[in-house]
């Protein structure tokens, strides 16, 4: 396509736009009394509008029938996580029964290194990529303390060859083949958080398992913003948030998945809790754990019905959308033609002020740019947000901007390219 570099051109994109309808289903923030150019989907997703809805729903039932809510009306409470696990399960490209939702993600991701991360003298290491988000850093430290490892020596970071920001699948696979005797586990985000890469996950799997090791990911970037197939990958496990491109609100219910070949297999350990019990059974209160079947069994804690409400509430969203193709059709073009942008104000400038450092590739990354800003970073990121543009900062000069296919448009992206044209000029860098 030939891009162009004005309002009229993103107008008629937005006009074509299949999906242009379901921006009315979020709630905008405003500044100056219009909607904000929100571009931190990244972060955390905008409110559904039927959010507000879904919880005062399930506030009505507690109301209304108070303990009796777990077993009586149109969705009790008692099968409810159900529901919103089957509504999860096509995004992530997973079977119903390999989803469970519950809990926080680092939480989550405890859990599930309990079961699928057992060393021993000879396979104790962990493969993770240089860069993690921090949460993911600590469990995996703490993880391998709790087992009598030093972190120095268990932990395996792969990071990017010299003078590049993101990482080459073949790199990883060779550091899986060079480690592949004393390696336990591989263990990846979908996308990194930073760069915005969304790594090969596919032949990460394939390689961990060739090479004797289980593969889990953290898919906190990835879910809801590229399309997944967990089980035809034959990914062991993997968890992730919903607060960001699932958009289910602060902190968010988290949602597991547990690949179907290890459903039966009771020697895996676990920490058991009575919501993870047989559910035919549960309500006998008998002692020694018997787990549901599938991820279900792998739940700890009652489910929080207000947060799954939430959850529920943006998921219908996406079931209204078609799925998560359409979604990411949309993604690729809106990001497509924001980096144009991007580019084009480099070209005018005569050198690469924003350095964008997420992969070229649209199957290579989601809806995130990542921009290294070579002059003033700070100030061109709070010029943005004093002028309605809402981002991401990360320290010492990389600004993440992230255009949600779901409630972002053409006309939000070349407002924010022209946002931050402006920026060069306000700042005096030079007069483009």
């Amino acid at each position: 396509m030939n891009y162009e570099f004005n309002a009229e051109f993103a107008r008629r994109l937005d006009e074509q736009d299949e999906l242009k309808y379901l921006r009315k289903e979020f709630l905008i923030p405003q500044h100056n009394g219009q909607d904000a150019i929100y571009l931190c989907g990244n972060s955390l997703g905008l409110q559904p509008r039927a959010a507000a809805d879904y919880l005062a729903e399930q506030l009505k039932v507690w109301e209304s029938k108070a303990v009796e809510g777990w077993f009586e009306g149109d969705a009790p409470w008692l099968s409810y996580h159900k529901q919103v696990a089957t509504l999860t399960a096509p995004i992530v490209g997973a079977l119903n029964s390999e989803v469970a939702i519950m809990n926080s993600l680092t939480v989550n991701l405890h859990l599930l290194l309990v079961s699928f991360y057992k060393p021993n003298k000879k396979r104790y290491k962990i493969l993770m990529e240089a860069g993690a988000f921090p949460s993911d850093q600590y469990a995996v430290e703490s993880q391998v303390k709790f087992h009598g490892f030093d972190p120095a020596d268990a932990i395996i970071e792969v990071s990017p060859r010299e003078g590049e920001y993101t990482l080459r699948t073949e790199d990883i696979i060779l550091a899986i083949e060079e480690h592949k005797d004393e390696l336990a586990l591989v263990l990846f985000g979908g996308i990194n958080y930073y760069t915005g890469q969304f790594f090969d996950l596919q032949a990460i799997t394939k390689a961990a398992h060739q090479a004797g090791a289980i593969a889990g990911f953290d898919l906190a970037h990835a879910a809801g913003n590229v399309p997944l197939q967990l089980h035809n990958w034959d990914v062991d496990f993997a968890c992730w948030c919903s607060y960001k491109y699932m958009n289910s609100g602060p902190g968010g219910i988290s949602g597991i998945f547990v690949h179907e070949k290890h459903h039966g297999n009771d020697k895996l350990p676990r920490f058991a809790g009575w919501w993870g019990y047989a559910e035919e059974k549960r309500f006998l209160m008998a002692p020694g754990f018997h787990a549901a079947n599938g991820a279900q069994g792998w739940q700890v804690s009652t489910s929080p019905i207000m947060l799954l409400a939430l959850n529920k509430a943006s998921l219908g969203i996406f079931t209204r959308a078609g799925g998560i193709e359409p979604v990411r059709k949309k993604s690729i073009a809106l990001t497509a033609y924001f980096e144009w942008l991007i580019k084009n104000i480099n070209l005018k400038h005569g050198e690469d002020v924003f350095n964008i450092i997420t992969p070229v590739d649209p199957d290579a990354r989601g809806c995130q740019l990542s921009l290294i800003c070579r002059h003033k970073a700070r100030e061109v990121f709070n010029y943005l947000t004093q002028h309605g543009v809402i981002g991401d900062w990360r320290e010492p000069d990389v600004i993440r901007l992230s255009a949600v296919p779901l409630y972002n448009t053409f006309t939000d992206v070349y407002n924010a390219a022209v946002c931050l044209y402006e920026a060069l000029n306000k700042l005096k860098m030079n007069n483009l």
